[in-house]
């Protein structure tokens, strides 16, 4: 009598869900692909007439397009950094708060509200800008020109109305702070009891505990939610456009009256009066920005893929 195979070597039929599955995650994959690359075409195709312009074409004093664009580049990389060095650490301090410090009841409150705070429109932000934190500030960039004006960061001469790149960072700190703060605070959560407990019974205090334990597992979480927040920094338009008197310079002065400004919001303030070779100027900005990007989601992704000593599977 012939024994009957191992289940094992009996190949199951695909059962039709999962064949309807397989082929839309498939199809869905393909389909980021081809529509990333369909938008690099598009930028590329648009953007070449820009690299050959003529001087008179571009606003400014600038003689060609890497003249143009460089001051935009700066800015925009200028403004998002600013803003990542003020959110970072407190969403970091609002997310450990939330996830290990905070009363159930109460962490479930405060994650609703940087929830929502995620919701808010960035025209509202912009309009919280100038009325309400331009004018509030201002007395502070005073202060600040006449104790630390030897310093090239607060030189003067203070702006009049406070509508500088300073106060563009901080809205953009308040913009990115609910990003940044939700992906860490589920990262946290994600740690690992063991880890936690191992830690606490060898002595450890509870922030000792986090530093040894929840902090590392969370690396890879908080460097991508920073990416994120850095993305979405780096591509704002109206709360620039907004607060901004923009300016083509280079200048690491934060309380000046004349700002840098960035790639979107120049895009935004030039393109209904653009024609022409003008138009493809303002594209061939967009594909810098667009390079900018994509180079900083890479070198995010190196940083997460180098840190995976902790991990869910350890």
């Amino acid at each position: 009598m012939t024994s009957a195979p191992p289940a094992s070597a009996i190949s199951a039929k695909p059962r039709p869900g999962d064949r309807v599955f397989s082929t839309a995650t498939v199809v869905a994959g393909v389909l980021i692909l081809v529509t990333l690359a369909a938008v690099a075409i598009f930028l590329v195709a648009q953007a070449l007439p820009a690299f050959t312009a003529e001087p008179s074409d571009f606003k400014g004093d600038a003689e060609n397009f890497w003249q143009y664009v460089g001051p935009l580049v700066f800015g925009t990389l200028w403004a998002a950094a600013l803003a990542l060095i003020m959110a970072i650490p407190v969403a970091l301090g609002i997310a450990l708060f939330i996830s290990h410090f905070a009363p159930r009841r109460l962490a479930q409150g405060l994650g609703y509200v940087v929830d929502l705070l995620a919701a808010v429109p960035s025209v509202v932000f912009g309009l919280w800008g100038i009325s309400v934190l331009a004018p509030a500030v201002q007395p502070l960039y005073t202060s600040l020109t006449e104790w630390f004006g030897w310093f090239p960061l607060f030189a003067g001469p203070v702006s009049g109305t406070g509508r500088t790149i300073l106060t563009v960072a901080v809205v953009l700190a308040v913009m990115v702070l609910p990003i940044i703060t939700a992906l860490c605070r589920e990262v946290f959560l994600q740690t690992p009891v063991l880890h936690e407990e191992a830690a606490l019974a060898l002595g450890a205090t509870r922030w000792e505990m986090i530093k040894l334990a929840v902090l590392p597992f969370g690396r890879p979480g908080i460097i991508s939610a920073s990416m994120l927040g850095l993305g979405r920094a780096l591509g704002e338009t109206m709360v620039v456009a907004m607060v901004l008197s923009p300016a083509s310079i280079i200048s690491f002065a934060l309380l000046q009256s004349q700002n840098p400004t960035t790639i979107a919001a120049n895009i935004a303030l030039n393109f209904p009066e653009a024609h022409d070779v003008g138009v493809n100027i303002l594209i061939a900005t967009g594909l810098i920005l667009f390079v900018i990007t994509l180079a900083v989601n890479m070198i995010a992704r190196y940083i997460v893929d180098r840190r995976k000593e902790f991990s869910g599977a350890n």
